[in-house]
């Protein structure tokens, strides 16, 4: 059995785990690490997908890495740029030298005595691989990457076409000149619709019920005039505090004015689709603005392909496949010759990875959330948890920049264990408070968020910055196990 010790292990190559070893390298210059990537390249997310048109659902100003200005033109990027944007940040700064893909991590025990994680993985060929560390970083999303959510359709077996889940896109699919549904209503169907559009004989939207899509141009004009008269850090980050500040003043005012704030999205879409385009019924969603996240399509996409008449919106509900497409329960039937079942994903928190502390099991479902990364009673452990209400690199950003002032901090006083403590009595509230059925379906598996600080979430930029960059380090946080070699310099 391979085996090997550093200072920090991160779990996965994607988004966050390279911003968080860039973090490390600055910030921890002397603590060695090691990212572990189950898959056999980096890029997570953004490397995974490949269904046609995949994009960003966030500007690229607070998607991308603070120390990273982002140059290209277009501030809503497409799949293949984001990758590359993260490729080039890891080889830059050589942090491809310290990832060791195709390996998949399994269990991870702690130990008091030895403080110190052993994490226990498996390589493609079955093998078992052990690296032991002080503090474990886990960065790989939160979703399965194996399988996407896929309910039962019936008489699927019947349909004559094909059905393909976009988590799972086959490279032979040819749509050109087919008829094509695409069954669901979030951002991965607005992002397929019009781009499927392009050379599909016909593209139809199946939803059982609408979301709000709000349009953003593609480019962002001053971003862009900003870019070619400032040097492109000072550039990139005046443009990253302006789009931060509006979505969290866009935020609030919906969360404040539910009603105002629904009835304007709903005038913009019925403005790009005419005054004769049913929008009360294809898109007006049953709940207020950002219960769910909002979906957004860059320079109007998908009203454009649905004013043109390449893509329809149906809503209706599923009674059966047939052989040549779906019945619906209204009775009507569509044609399809591919079936692409937009359905969601499948949340799976800190990868299923089961954990033990000094020998007993930890269901981490039964933790409250600490400061929306660490977990109660578990030591030196973090996770990378993004805003559902603003851009995932925001938040991941300042947790590894938190973990860096923790790490330091434990060297500064001799420590060799942070720990969350709950103390106090703390209310229990939901992880997440979104109504979103991927969310819905996980809950039971995901931990508590308390009632107030440090245990509560704020979905608040302004708000985390200040308590993750500048806050207390000691607030509920137990620093123990003093470490031998600091004792005898001393």
């Amino acid at each position: 059995m391979a085996s090997e010790h550093v200072d920090v292990i991160i779990v996965g190559a994607g988004l966050s785990g390279i911003g968080a070893a860039r973090h490390l390298q600055t910030e921890c210059p002397d603590r060695s690490y090691r990212i572990l990537e189950s898959r056999s390249a980096s890029g997570g997310t953004w490397d995974l997908f490949r269904y046609p048109g995949i994009r960003s659902d966030s500007d690229m100003y607070t998607l991308g890495y603070a120390f990273k200005p982002w140059t290209e033109a277009k501030a809503i990027a497409d799949g293949p740029s984001i990758l590359n944007y993260i490729r080039e940040t890891a080889r830059e700064n050589g942090i491809d030298r310290h990832i060791r893909y195709d390996t998949h991590v399994e269990a991870a025990s702690w130990s008091s005595a030895d403080a110190r994680w052993t994490v226990k993985a498996r390589g493609t060929g079955g093998e078992a691989i052990e690296i032991t560390c002080n503090f474990l970083f886990m960065c790989a999303g939160y979703y399965n990457y194996a399988r996407g959510h896929a309910p039962e359709l019936a008489g699927a077996d019947r349909f004559h076409g094909r059905i393909v889940h976009p988590q799972f896109w086959p490279d032979d699919l040819d749509y050109a000149g087919k008829k094509v549904v695409v069954i669901g209503s979030g951002a991965t169907a607005v992002t397929l619709v019009p781009e499927l559009a392009k050379q599909a004989a016909q593209v139809t939207m199946l939803q059982r019920s609408p979301t709000y899509v709000v349009s953003r141009p593609a480019e962002d004009g001053l971003a862009n005039w900003l870019r070619a008269k400032l040097p492109a850090k000072l550039a990139y980050g005046l443009v990253r505090w302006r789009n931060v500040l509006f979505g969290m003043y866009f935020y609030k005012l919906a969360r404040r004015k539910p009603a105002k704030v629904k009835a304007r999205i709903i005038d913009m879409v019925q403005a790009e689709l005419g005054p004769e385009y049913d929008v009360g019924t294809h898109f007006t969603p049953r709940y207020n603005p950002w219960d769910q996240r909002l979906c957004l399509v860059p320079d109007a996409d998908l009203f454009v392909a649905i004013r043109e008449g390449r893509a329809a919106v149906v809503t209706d509900t599923i009674d059966t496949f047939t052989e040549t497409g779906i019945k619906l329960t209204s009775g009507t039937e569509i044609a399809a010759d591919i079936v692409v079942t937009a359905t969601g994903l499948e949340m799976q928190l800190l990868s299923d990875v089961v954990f033990t502390i000094d020998g007993v099991a930890t269901d981490i479902a039964k933790t409250l959330n600490y400061k929306g990364m660490m977990f109660s009673d578990v030591p030196n452990l973090a996770s990378s948890f993004g805003y559902t209400n603003a851009s995932w690199t925001l938040k991941a950003d300042l947790t590894a920049g938190y973990v860096c002032r923790l790490l330091n901090t434990m060297k500064a006083r001799g420590m060799r264990q942070a720990t969350p403590r709950i103390g106090d009595e703390v209310g229990e509230e939901p992880f997440l408070d979104f109504t979103s059925g991927y969310v819905q379906r996980a809950l039971h598996k995901l931990p508590k968020q308390g009632d107030r600080k440090p245990w509560k979430l704020h979905q608040n930029y302004a708000l985390d910055l200040m308590a993750l960059k500048f806050g207390s380090i000691d607030d509920s946080m137990e620093f123990s196990n003093p470490d031998p070699a600091s004792a005898r310099a001393a």
